[in-house]
């Protein structure tokens, strides 16, 4: 993705070449930018890091929700009658 858009290729052009949506291809690149990646990446850059660098967002700790979301009694399981 980012040696096609480093091509000149169009965020559009792109999502065809690829079979995902455009604006899947809008939201990586502008996730690479906002990183500091552009193209060719760095030889040592590991897959690890560059999943690292891409998707973790900053104040949240990895495998951590942001909000709790409470289910009402009556939805659970263990809860009141349905």
């Amino acid at each position: 993705m980012l040696r096609l858009s480093a091509g000149g290729t169009s965020v559009r052009e792109i999502a065809v070449v690829l079979g995902i949506a455009r604006s899947t291809v809008q939201d990586n690149l502008d996730r690479a930018k906002a990183a500091g990646l552009s193209w060719p990446l760095p030889g040592e850059l590991t897959d690890d890091a560059l999943e690292h660098r891409l998707f973790t967002r900053a104040g949240v700790k990895q495998g951590q929700r942001r909000r709790h979301v409470s289910i009402p009694d009556q939805y659970s399981p263990e809860g009141g009658a349905v």
